[in-house]
């Protein structure tokens, strides 16, 4: 019910996308929803019905700060905030219950990682740059945050976009977490006959597309039926945007009990960033920068359509 929730949500952000409007003549009432999977549902029957993120908002002042739609030539790096981090703790008892992944995974002794790569890709996965060696990066960082530092105990897996392989993987349990795929919808909810559903962190890069396209949004992927490791790897993400608004460095972590490890390992998002894409310039970097001004935030995931009335 949270993914329709958040379909819902973001149905309206392309409802602005795309200039639609609130039009009693679309608004669809289908009686027969029982026989749909939920991820055919006409989500963008909120916009027809009750009207786009900007009408709902009904705001006459055009500057709307981070409540816009993001065209691309401002960052969407921003850290939900993480509240009180001085505690004492080990975090990872925070997330780790006694019958969850990360016990799973600490017991066995390593994380298995899957990584998108290109279709052409043939050079070695830990010397890779651009995408996935900022994918291989994360989950380096994921596994040093799981294991005290330790950033070599990792099993790389290494999937091609043009097929469902890496989803299939993660949903048998092959890998744990998948890194380099793009958000998208129909993988969200998933498929009864090959797939449950997957979760998808906070983004670590976006695409240049303009405001009216489907933005390339790459992320973690992780399956549905456990929430704490989903929470903890998005926490990884979140970690390194932080640390790079806090302007923290790695060795100056020790006191953010929290963040030890990520930061220790990684550093900030800006160092894994331009440790592979060395040479994009600040101004070609797109969205791929902090939001610290509070400029536009917001942009639908891919997979939203207009269907034929």
């Amino acid at each position: 019910f949270s993914d329709v929730i958040n379909w819902v949500v973001h149905s309206l952000f392309y409802g602005e996308e795309q200039g639609m409007t609130k039009d009693a003549s679309l608004c669809g009432n289908d009686s027969n929803l029982t026989l749909h999977n939920v991820s055919d549902l006409n989500f963008l029957n909120a916009v027809h019905c009750v009207g786009n993120y900007g009408e709902l908002l009904n705001s006459g002042n055009t500057n709307r700060g981070m409540n816009q739609i993001n065209d691309g030539s401002t960052g969407m790096l921003y850290a939900t905030p993480f509240g009180q981090l001085n505690h004492e703790n080990d975090y990872l008892s925070i997330f780790a219950t006694g019958d969850t992944l990360i016990d799973g995974i600490r017991e066995k002794g390593s994380l298995n990682c899957g990584v998108i790569v290109p279709e052409d890709f043939d050079g070695q996965i830990t010397n890779s740059s651009k995408l996935v060696g900022m994918s291989v990066d994360y989950c380096q960082t994921l596994t040093a945050a799981l294991f005290n530092g330790d950033s070599k105990v990792v099993n790389w897996s290494t999937f091609m976009e043009s097929d469902e392989s890496s989803f299939v993987a993660l949903n048998n349990g092959t890998i744990d977490v998948l890194a380099g795929g793009r958000v998208e919808k129909k993988y969200d909810f998933g498929s009864s006959s090959s797939f449950s559903g997957f979760q998808f962190s906070t983004p670590y890069y976006f695409g240049n597309e303009t405001a009216g396209e489907d933005v390339s949004f790459f992320a973690f992927t992780t399956r549905e039926d456990d929430v704490m490791f989903t929470s903890f790897v998005n926490f990884i993400i979140l970690a390194t945007i932080y640390a790079q608004e806090e302007g923290m460095e790695r060795d100056k972590s020790e006191e953010i009990w929290v963040l030890r490890d990520v930061i220790a390992y990684s550093g900030s998002y800006d160092k894994i960033y331009k440790n592979n894409f060395e040479n994009v310039t600040e101004g070609e970097r797109g969205r791929n920068i902090l939001n610290i001004n509070g400029d536009p935030q917001i942009h639908s995931f891919p997979g939203l359509t207009v269907r034929n009335q």
